[in-house]
């Protein structure tokens, strides 16, 4: 094995050795015929990519798809938000392409033969009504709040006002992560149920008093994220494992991404590039090594 290093390096300092005798021309007639090959396979690929789905994932889809269609000017990507649920219904009846879903993949979706591609991890975000004097709160507190225990939220310091618990439909993908990973599916006290994230955020922005979850990529001054257990919900905090509430973002395919048209295929290459990995991180999602 060693002997096989040895003869690895060696191999490594002779290519590097022999590209500079070679001379610049080499190296220029090289890269050139690097640039037009790409080019050109860019210019060779087309078709289109449908997605429907978790309307969380909307900012990345929509950046992703911009992008891709900047770099690949034959394709078209079309991306239609419709919740996670319906996502994954609609690429297994074949009717799009890839299901987006803001949440792991169940164990009954995935035998009927979805696949579950994870291409960023999100947080989830607690968020209050600007005038909220609560900052924190913790685990326990979080759930007695959505099992209607907590009805007031003098009851955990703050001023003497009715908690207004907003959520999402059943069916989101961002309420099946928050629930799961409380261990209170179906236990739920809900004021308001809605149907998108910016629902939920407009809602909590203008009624005393709210308080909703949201996907971390989307909280806006409208409202304010509490910390929980004394941490922040960031990135940063995410990647460290200090914030509890994180979930998967999920392009599901039906079969593998081996088995897809080719366009779909560069497309799932693409986000694991390091492009594709620019356009994650800046519409605030946490990449996949």
């Amino acid at each position: 094995m060693k002997s096989k290093k040895v003869l690895a390096l060696v191999c490594a300092v002779a290519m590097t050795f022999g590209l500079t005798a070679c001379g610049n021309k080499t190296t220029t007639e090289t890269k050139t015929a690097q640039t037009e090959t790409t080019e050109t396979e860019t210019a060779d690929l087309t078709g289109t990519i449908s997605m429907a789905g978790s309307t969380s994932m909307e900012k990345l889809a929509n950046a992703a798809a911009e992008s891709f269609m900047e770099k690949y000017s034959g394709v078209t990507v079309t991306a239609e938000f419709t919740g996670s649920s319906a996502g994954v219904e609609a690429v297994l009846a074949g009717g799009v392409d890839i299901g987006n879903s803001s949440r792991a993949l169940k164990d009954d979706e995935k035998g009927a033969g979805v696949v579950e591609n994870i291409v960023a991890i999100d947080g989830i975000a607690v968020v209050v009504d600007p005038a909220n004097t609560v900052a924190d709160l913790t685990k326990e507190q979080l759930i007695s709040i959505y099992k209607g225990g907590v009805k007031n939220w003098s009851e955990i310091g703050g001023e003497d006002a009715p908690i207004v618990v907003v959520g999402r439909e059943a069916g989101s993908g961002t309420r099946g992560a928050f629930e799961e990973l409380l261990e209170i599916e179906d236990a739920c006290v809900y004021a308001s149920e809605l149907d998108s994230t910016g629902a939920v955020i407009a809602k909590v922005a203008a009624t005393p008093g709210a308080i909703g979850y949201v996907s971390l990529d989307a909280i806006n001054d409208s409202v304010t994220a509490v910390k929980l257990e004394g941490v922040e919900a960031t990135a940063e905090n995410i990647k460290a494992g200090n914030y509890f509430l994180c979930r998967p973002f999920v392009m599901a395919t039906r079969g593998e991404i081996s088995e897809q048209s080719e366009t779909v295929q560069a497309w799932f290459e693409y986000l694991a590039s390091d492009e594709g990995k620019e356009v994650i991180a800046a519409v605030g999602l946490i990449v996949v090594d």
